[in-house]
């Protein structure tokens, strides 16, 4: 029989309601079957949902299964951090200084930092680079706009990172779909990750896009952790930050900071619902 289960709805990668990427969670999961998760997720409709279950790992303070409305993924950014938060907005008191959360690519770090950001600590990656025999399929797919290639860098989802000249040519992208979809299908990414430098003084520090092809339709992600986890792969050095989802009229922030070699992923969270689902 279904029982009430603690829910909540996180603004993930903002500090004003309503202007970053939504994840709903579901508290306390244990005992739902993953065809079970999967169809809460369909029926919230939001790009994740997150299901929080009891450690297999003793390190761990949680584990966590994420799903989208189609399908399951080992990880992603922006449900790591609502999730987190989440669980500290219930209550939840970590084992260590840092949060430890399990999930399908392992044991991810996340930090706790001034002002109610949260931080998780990209995991490990692999990278290769763009098949130059796909550049044709790659200008069609950004609709002419210039770009000489691009990485695809893989962290339990894989996304084609591609520069472009500056952040006006990320936000003037218009992406052919069809070209889209036949470019991820080729190149095996799960999405294509823009990004262009603002000139100093500027908003941010760059401009990210997250493009995906979802039943052969154009979807844009407001604000992606797990895209700006693998673009900082490619960017390591300085510290920088993002600005996301200006394009949906959102206006999603991401602090990226190196660290003895690995790159951490912050942002801001909001608890804009809190109640209980009946699952």
């Amino acid at each position: 029989m279904p029982q009430p289960r603690p829910f909540k709805q996180v603004d993930v990668f903002s500090q004003v309601p309503f202007m970053g990427n939504p994840l709903a969670v579901v508290l306390g999961a244990d005992g739902l079957d993953g065809a079970q998760m999967q169809a809460i997720a369909r029926w919230t409709g939001l790009s994740e949902t997150t299901f929080v279950l009891a450690p297999r790992d003793p390190a761990a303070d949680y584990r966590v299964r994420i799903f989208s409305p189609e399908m399951e993924f080992p990880f992603a950014g922006h449900p790591t951090l609502g999730t987190a938060h989440a669980l500290l907005d219930a209550g939840m008191q970590p084992k260590g200084a840092r949060i430890v959360q399990e999930c399908g690519v392992g044991l991810v770090h996340i930090e706790r930092q001034a002002g109610g950001v949260l931080a998780f600590q990209a995991p490990p990656c692999t990278a290769r680079a763009l098949d130059p025999a796909l550049l044709p399929l790659l200008q069609a797919a950004l609709d002419g706009m210039p770009a000489t290639g691009g990485v695809i860098v893989e962290m339990g989802i894989r996304w084609l990172c591609v520069p472009l000249t500056d952040a006006a040519a990320c936000l003037a992208v218009r992406a052919d779909i069809a070209a889209l979809t036949a470019l991820l299908a080729a190149c095996r990414a799960d999405g294509l990750a823009l990004y262009g430098a603002h000139a100093a003084g500027g908003p941010a520090d760059y401009e990210v896009r997250a493009l995906l092809s979802e039943h052969g339709a154009l979807v844009e992600d407001p604000v992606t952790g797990s895209a700006n986890a693998c673009i900082a792969h490619l960017l390591a050095g300085a510290d920088y930050r993002v600005r996301q989802g200006t394009c949906l009229q959102r206006d999603g922030r991401v602090a990226v900071s190196f660290r003895a070699g690995h790159a951490w992923i912050g942002g801001a969270c909001l608890t804009v619902v809190d109640g209980s689902i009946l699952a």
